[in-house]
């Protein structure tokens, strides 16, 4: 189980708000000689799916992939790191809870970070006049602003955050995409805003199986995503352990890394390049849904999807069939949550759509979360093509987001969430 996998049933505020006066941050530098780094990563949706790997330890993939990062605005987690020689042994804190910081994908990452940060001193130097000492503990705490575990990324938001924060902790600068794999696989595409790919490389020790950038968070402007948040539950099979089952089971998910994936790399970079949405939303539909035919062809199969995720497919293709265009489309990651693309234009209309297939239980209070969503009247005719006995209270909230751009450094203290002697905040700080 990664170790961002751990249930949050609840939208949590990031930045707590302790005060983190001038005077107080001296205190901490006299009294706790130490350095805090707080930073926030994205989380990304992939477009072209990665699923199995063929190397577990190094977590290098059977195929490429592309995503797109959404905007931090909306989702992300949020990582404080801490170094003091005060410090006893190496902590972590998820989601206000102490976890086991022995996890080996973490210890991964720290190990590398740690490793460069040396390699970056030339190795030499002495302990005693290093401005940082690599023999000093760290702290962590990372939160994040979305469901936990759900099938909305939140190990490629927890690691890429975590490889970043450690980065800018040690003075570590450059592509990090390599560590943060190590991590999670995805992980590495969240250390990059915009639209991204993921080279599966083809070196057996991973060094050519990197994140790259295609397009800027600025390329495409009109984009909107829509996320549909059906469970905030734990999803019953992790990513780890379903794609394990189908490298070892799934016929159809050997071809499809061999036989189809390649060229569908290429074209949906073309349809980003070119701003070309139809093309762009049918192929990742397409992508979807042979995503969750491979954990069909998986023995036995694993099951992402359920019963309001197919609704909210046909839903899609119906205002499609009615529109005579793809004017939405959805991608599923391994979970039952619903991500739709479509062009800010088609927004408001959709979004009136999916309030009468699924009404909200409490008379759309906070039920339209993130971007404001401009007012829009459905015409009878389309509400009557569409519409299709209706799911009250299928849907949580829906959640506007757009691309955004990759990890970020905070400037300002009052967003550290440890605290001046190195341990978590809390209300009784």
């Amino acid at each position: 189980m990664h170790m961002w996998e751990v249930g949050l049933q609840s939208w949590v505020v990031l930045c707590i708000g302790f005060p983190c006066s001038q005077q107080l941050c001296k205190a901490m530098a006299e009294d706790h000689p130490q350095t805090m780094v707080t930073c926030t990563a994205p989380v990304n949706i992939a477009v072209v799916k990665y699923w199995g790997k063929r190397d577990e330890q190094l977590i290098l993939p059977i195929n490429s992939s592309l995503s797109v990062t959404l905007h931090q605005d909306q989702l992300k987690t949020t990582t404080t790191a801490a170094i003091s020689r005060d410090f006893t042994e190496d902590r972590l804190w998820l989601n206000g809870k102490e976890e086991d910081i022995g996890h080996p994908r973490l210890q991964s990452c720290l190990r590398e970070i740690r490793r460069l940060a040396r390699k970056r001193r030339g190795g030499s130097q002495s302990r005693d006049t290093a401005p940082l000492s690599l023999t000093y503990k760290v702290h962590v705490a990372s939160e994040n602003n979305f469901p936990t575990a759900a099938g909305l990324a939140s190990s490629a938001a927890g690691y890429a955050c975590l490889v970043y924060t450690l980065a800018k902790l040690y003075g570590i600068e450059g592509d990090l995409s390599e560590v943060a794999r190590m991590g999670s696989g995805s992980a590495c595409r969240s250390m990059f805003g915009g639209f991204v790919q993921w080279v599966m490389g083809e070196d057996a020790d991973g060094k050519d199986s990197v994140a790259q950038q295609v397009a800027q968070e600025t390329h495409w402007p009109e984009l909107r995503i829509l996320i549909l948040v059906v469970s905030a539950e734990k999803k019953p099979m992790g990513s780890t352990a379903g794609m394990q089952t189908s490298v070892k089971t799934s016929f159809l998910l050997k071809h499809r890394a061999q036989a189809v994936v390649p060229e569908r790399m290429a074209q949906m970079i073309r349809h980003i390049q070119q701003r070309d949405f139809e093309a762009f939303g049918e192929l990742t539909m397409k992508e979807s849904n042979q995503f969750h035919a491979t954990c069909l062809d998986t023995f036995p199969p694993i099951f992402y999807l359920n019963d309001i995720s197919k609704q909210v497919v046909a839903l899609v293709h119906r205002f499609n069939t009615h529109c005579g265009k793809t004017k939405v489309a959805y991608t599923f990651d391994a979970g039952p949550n619903a991500v739709l693309f479509m062009l800010e234009e088609t927004v408001g209309k959709f979004v009136e759509v999916v309030k009468r297939s699924f009404p909200p239980e409490n008379n759309g209070g906070q039920f339209l979360k993130g971007l404001p969503v401009e007012a829009a009247t459905p015409s009878e005719e389309l509400l009557s093509a569409v519409v299709r006995d209706p799911s009250p209270g299928a849907v949580r909230y829906l959640l506007l987001t757009k691309p955004g751009p990759g990890p970020a450094l905070m400037e300002n203290a009052d967003c550290h969430l440890l605290g001046a002697d190195g341990l978590l905040r809390s209300s009784s700080s």
